[in-house]
């Protein structure tokens, strides 16, 4: 059985990438930072083909974890709006990731990257760019699937034109709406990914993965509205510059500015495929734009989403990893404790498991949402980013504007951390207390200075309006 080094395998493609590669009877090596942010699946049997490793790309200590006999590797990791240097720290993972690698018995490396048809890059496709030149250079064979606009549920791109068709009838839109592209849907990205794997007609070269769909960014809106069944009138305006573009994208859609600035450059740039020789190569025939869309939308009606860009950290504004705010502190904190008995455990849970997104917080919804516009006006991530499963946490998911650090149902806890804009930092907490039959809630907010201070007393006369109510809801379910 051939063993697959897979690195990104908590990012959107990274998670479904996994599950194709278990059905196509390989054993993979996962590469994570926090393993226990890794949902792996239950079955035993597949269990036993899954080996998990923490390893960062940026710390060549880690990298001695990685197992000297693996056959293939795939390369799906990028540090786009985390940081501002991500150029750099993209292309330092790069050369550990080639250095370490050389030294291995792989014999095919993948890297899946944007495409790359003008002389002109933007900042994202030039690190793109460099990094697929970094990683040529390895002792392995190497090959590059270029794609565009990936449509899927979960995507950033799909998400971008969902929200701007959902709440927008008429569009007032900059010049880039006009600029070529052609789209691949997610399915069709695992199929190239998994058939192009040691397949050694794609080694030592580079390819264009697309839909046959050649479509302006117009017409892939317009072509969503048409899926749905809603009336659009979208008009362009020549006054739109990038730096107003991101902020139209930041606050009509639930892309990070960072995000926005990034997908506007690139917008600027069409984006075709220049050739379609990889389709016979590996066999796989892209369906066309529509199918791809009507696909997404019925994974999301039927709650099939396995993963979303929202609960990466490109959605985040922190750079540091979950593991630095598990532990809950307790000394220079303020701390609001309610305590309600619940009705039924199971029913309890529930409840507490669907909070945010489309639930909303039980109480005082316009509070929540009133907070998430402060927040965004602020550069904050808002509520816009909602959650990936109205049912289902795991540690790692964005949750509005929290991030879940923990989530044991059978324990009974949860636990969030905020990745709003304030002079400190905050955790919320749900724990059943079995022996006194009661629903624990409890906020912790650890204040940065004096504002902090000041920050907790402003904010408080509202915990009582909210926090009561809320844990009274998730309790009993009354309001």
């Amino acid at each position: 059985m051939k063993k697959i080094l897979l690195t990104g395998a908590t990012g959107y493609i990274g998670k479904r990438l996994m599950l194709a590669l278990l059905d196509n009877n390989y054993h993979i090596v996962c590469c994570t930072r926090e393993a226990y942010r890794l949902e792996l699946p239950t079955d035993e049997e597949l269990l036993q083909r899954i080996d998990v490793i923490e390893v960062d790309f940026l710390d060549r200590d880690s990298l001695t974890k990685i197992p000297n006999d693996i056959d293939g590797a795939y390369y799906l990791m990028h540090s786009m709006s985390v940081s501002s240097d991500y150029m750099e720290m993209e292309l330092e993972c790069a050369r550990n990731f080639r250095e370490i690698v050389s030294t291995t018995s792989c014999e095919h490396v993948i890297y899946l990257t944007g495409i790359i048809n003008s002389d002109q890059l933007s900042q994202h496709l030039k690190s793109r760019k460099q990094v697929e030149e970094e990683l040529a250079t390895g002792s392995y064979h190497f090959t590059a699937l270029r794609a565009g606009i990936v449509i899927g549920s979960g995507s950033a791109s799909f998400e971008i034109i969902r929200d701007l068709v959902e709440k927008l009838p008429v569009m007032i839109t900059p010049k880039w709406v006009n600029t070529m592209c052609q789209p691949i849907g997610i399915a069709n990205v695992l199929d190239f990914l998994v058939k192009s794997l040691l397949n050694k007609k794609t080694y030592d070269d580079n390819f264009d993965i697309a839909c046959p769909d050649v479509m302006t960014y117009k017409e892939m809106l317009l072509g969503y509205a048409k899926v749905r069944g809603l009336k659009r009138w979208i008009y362009t305006v020549p006054v739109m510059t990038p730096r107003l573009s991101s902020y139209w994208l930041y606050f009509v859609t639930s892309t990070t500015y960072k995000l926005a600035v990034a997908l506007v450059n690139s917008m600027k740039i069409d984006v075709i495929a220049r050739d379609d020789r990889i389709n016979e190569i590996t066999g796989v025939q892209p369906f066309s734009y529509t199918r791809a869309l009507e696909r997404t939308l019925s994974k999301i009606r039927s709650e099939e989403i396995i993963s979303s860009w929202k609960d990466s950290y490109v959605s985040s504004l922190r750079d540091k990893t979950l593991e630095h705010f598990v532990e809950v502190p307790k000394h220079g904190c303020f701390v609001d404790v309610k305590k309600r008995k619940y009705d039924d455990r199971e029913a309890c849970l529930d409840r507490v498991w669907r909070i945010g997104g489309q639930t909303g917080w039980y109480k005082a919804d316009f509070l929540w949402k009133t907070r998430g516009y402060l927040d965004q006006l602020v550069g904050g991530v808002g509520l816009r980013r909602g959650r990936t499963h109205p049912s289902h946490l795991f540690p790692g998911d964005a949750v509005d504007f929290w991030r879940v650090l923990y989530a044991d149902k059978q324990e009974g806890k949860l636990l969030l951390f905020a990745e709003m804009k304030t002079p400190g930092e905050a955790w919320l907490e749900f724990k059943i207390l079995e022996e006194e039959g009661v629903l624990r809630q409890k906020a912790v907010f650890r204040p940065k200075g004096l504002f902090g201070r000041l920050y907790w007393y402003m904010v408080y006369p509202f915990h009582g309006i909210v926090f009561n109510g809320m844990v009274t809801h998730l309790a009993c379910g009354k309001k």
